[in-house]
């Protein structure tokens, strides 16, 4: 599969995992803690199945290893940030403030991995996150202008971390399989999301949820389709340039506004999305930047 089709993939597979997260964080469970502890124990199980069937290559370095870890932990930290913010806004304006993180690529990647960018490559950075950013904006009110959510400073916080987390991934993706970089990742959710959730009292918050075979079943199916997401997401990252990769998962935003769109008609209990003529407006032509980048990017290779 070419990076850019894995790439794409991953957007909108990733689009869904947020659509069902943010479903769960503001719908089925009563705090961030209610969730990461099961995702964190998920994590860590197939993590090490897929550290089995998949062995780190021998006579692999040291300072790769450090690296993949520290990415791990980095993303993990990025990941809490924007789950937390879940649970009180809007799904589909969270992801497009987050996925600003390919400036931040382009910004690491360029000197610290000696990628080469040309300006038609640059635009088309800009123009999508331009779009992802525009996607952000809320109206005061009737009459009373734009402005950006008030969270859009953590969930810049956010898209920084993952901008260093696919950085160094990178990096570690050249001496190491995307399979291994999973199980990396996967043991570094699980043990942050433990080491923050693993109390008695998230156990019995747990015990006492209502339709509790429901939501976990529900928590477990999105966490195998989040290994899909992951593992192209991988894969694109070691096989094309890792900016021009994070450029590409900038689309997610645009999967992220039609799926809470289509849910919005036909569910509207399952988000909380308020979907005026002017936020559709807004957000569609956000999309269409986001969309003409990414084509940008694609003609430009």
């Amino acid at each position: 599969m070419p990076w850019i089709t894995a790439a794409i993939a991953a957007a909108a597979i990733m689009g869904v995992v947020a659509i069902i997260d943010s479903h769960l964080l503001s719908k089925r469970l009563p705090n961030l803690s209610t969730f990461i502890l099961p995702v964190g124990s998920m994590h860590l199980v197939i993590g090490l199945i897929v550290v089995v069937i998949n062995p780190f290559p021998e006579g692999v370095g040291v300072w790769p290893l450090v690296v993949a870890f520290a990415s791990g932990i980095v993303r993990s930290g990025g990941a809490l940030l924007m789950l937390n913010t879940m649970r009180s806004h809007e799904v589909s304006r969270i992801i497009p403030v987050v996925h600003t993180f390919p400036i931040f690529v382009a910004i690491f990647a360029v000197p610290f991995l000696g990628e080469s960018l040309g300006h038609l490559e640059w635009l088309s950075i800009f123009v999508t996150v331009a779009g992802a950013v525009l996607i952000s904006v809320q109206t005061k009110g009737e009459g009373g202008g734009l402005r950006l959510n008030k969270s859009f400073a953590a969930l810049l916080g956010c898209s920084l971390l993952i901008g260093i987390a696919n950085t160094t991934s990178k990096y570690a993706l050249d001496h190491i399989s995307y399979w291994n970089m999973y199980s990396v990742n996967a043991f570094c959710f699980g043990a942050v999301f433990l080491l923050i959730a693993a109390r008695a009292r998230t156990l019995k918050e747990i015990k006492d949820l209502n339709q509790r075979g429901l939501t976990m079943g529900l928590l477990f199916l999105n966490e195998c389709v989040a290994l899909v997401g992951i593992i192209l997401s991988y894969r694109a990252i070691q096989q094309g340039p890792v900016s021009l990769v994070s450029t590409i998962f900038s689309a997610r935003p645009a999967f992220v506004f039609i799926f809470a769109l289509a849910l919005s008609q036909i569910f509207p209990a399952v988000l909380e999305e308020r979907l005026s003529k002017g936020i559709i407006v807004i957000k569609i032509i956000s999309i269409g930047l986001i969309i003409g980048g990414v084509s940008l990017l694609t003609l430009s290779r």
